[in-house]
């Protein structure tokens, strides 16, 4: 069959065959099951009519399933592992690692319920697996816990090009971030333990990554920080790049308290909302004035200091004078220190409210503290300075990162411990509707990760 033709088919049967859909020029399948077989590189024909889906259909499936990487990567993916909820997700790997053996040790994680209580229970827990030491001096680490909204596994390839394994699209939540450096540093760990049985490499995958880091925090904190280690090697979306490091994180909500009245008469009350909206574009703006001048820091690694400004809320009704306002702000640091920073910040919110009303009263609380005021702001738990990384092996590309990580989590015990943050998929579709990655990009991921552990291993040698 001429390739043209075929184009032109593939194209055809992917806007009206019945089992496809056509979605940013893929044909998209939901995923199947096949025994395992020899895997294909590319295909010129595909057949006729819904046979020809099929075949592709065939064709997807056997690439992953003849894929330990890819098999495992599905199955992590087809688990739904929101925050909290990572439970099943953490059996099976589990039971997986245990096939291949491992010894595993479970870590139960404290987790909060709807009313922010603190609840201690098995319901979720990390995972820190190991060979032939307990106290291994290279770890490989990512988490196991994904953003909502739960996506379905799919496999899809580009409908104007002949079928290539390396175009085969992997989509669905946690493709990306972070299965995708789950899965690699998982296969890199065991085929250099095939090959090198007696290196300590150990595994830790933690839950509420996505969520302020609890699980990393746990290990930290735990026995199982042990301090032997001279590498540790870190999972997220880099595009196979070696990170020189990410910014730093402040999180904080603004709630103004107003005064309620009928809204034809507004001099009788005072509108929250109007009190907040001078103080969220204070606010959004803080990135981009000097620190001289009562801005945020930036650097010359980093670029500016970054805030979003990501919910908000207030009042009752259009017929109501607002009695209460509230906003919550994430800050990506590029430079200096926290606390100085929430000095900043205060001081830019409490000016910005008191040229609306002199005697407006503001105050930092906990939430838990009884501090009431006109305006109150609440720091979160979760806050760091930038964090610098290492990148000196070589044959990788070097960038920075504005997102956060574990990495500030993890306690280190000892000197010249190396850190490196690594990973297959970009940032850039983690978190959407549409994330995704290639499988060529999750097996140039796993060589990645296998290079990082043999730079490590020679560097334990010299």
């Amino acid at each position: 069959m001429h390739k043209s033709y075929l184009l032109a088919l593939v194209s055809l049967l992917a806007s009206s065959l019945v089992g496809a859909r056509s979605v940013d020029g893929q044909i998209r399948l939901s995923d199947g099951s096949s025994d395992v077989i020899d895997s294909v590189d590319s295909i010129d024909s595909v057949g006729t009519g819904s046979d020809a889906i099929q075949i592709q259909k065939s064709e997807m499936d056997k690439v992953i399933a003849s894929s330990e990487l890819l098999s495992l990567h599905r199955s992590l993916v087809e688990i739904k592992s929101i925050s909290d909820n990572e439970q099943a997700v953490g059996e099976f790997l589990l039971d997986y690692l245990h096939s291949k053996n491992f010894t595993v040790e479970k870590q139960y994680v404290a987790f909060d319920d709807d009313t922010g209580k603190t609840i201690r229970s098995p319901r979720r827990f990390n995972i820190y697996a190991y060979r032939n030491s307990a106290s291994p001096s290279i770890i490989l680490t990512s988490h196991i816990d994904t953003v909502p909204p739960f996506i379905p596994y799919s496999l899809s390839h580009p409908s104007s090009t002949p079928f290539k394994r390396d175009d085969i699209l992997i989509s669905g939540r946690g493709t990306v971030d972070d299965k995708a450096s789950l899965a690699c540093q998982t296969i890199a760990a065991m085929d250099h333990l095939d090959e090198h049985p007696d290196t300590e490499i150990g595994l830790l995958f933690v839950v509420s990554e996505e969520t302020g880091g609890r699980g990393m925090s746990r290990f930290s904190e735990s026995r199982l920080n042990s301090g032997t280690y001279h590498t540790i090697i870190f999972g997220e979306p880099t595009e196979r790049a070696l990170v020189a490091g990410h910014k730093g994180m402040i999180g904080f909500s603004v709630r103004v308290r107003g005064k309620p009245a009928h809204s034809g008469y507004p001099w009788l009350g005072r509108s929250a909302v109007s009190e907040i909206l001078p103080i969220l574009m204070k606010i959004d703006q803080l990135g981009d004035i000097p620190v001289s001048k009562g801005g945020l820091p930036s650097s010359k690694k980093y670029g500016r200091t970054t805030l979003n400004i990501g919910f908000m809320a207030g009042g009752l009704a259009s017929n109501v004078v607002a009695e209460e306002a509230t906003a919550k702000v994430s800050v990506r640091l590029a430079a200096g220190d926290p606390m100085e920073a929430q000095d900043i910040i205060v001081r830019a919110i409490r000016d910005t409210a008191r040229q609306n009303r002199n005697d407006t009263t503001v105050v930092v609380t906990s939430g838990r503290d009884g501090k009431k005021g006109d305006v109150e702001i609440t720091f979160g738990a979760e806050s760091y300075s930038p964090v610098d990384l290492d990148f000196d092996v070589d044959g990788f590309n070097i960038t920075t990162v504005n997102y956060g990580t574990d990495v500030p989590h993890w306690k280190i015990y000892g000197d010249n411990v190396k850190r490196y943050l690594y990973g297959p998929g970009t940032i850039f579709v983690a978190h959407g509707k549409d994330e995704a990655l290639t499988v060529g990009e999750m097996e140039a991921g796993l060589e990645g990760y296998k290079k990082l552990i043999a730079a490590a291993v020679e560097r334990e040698r010299s």
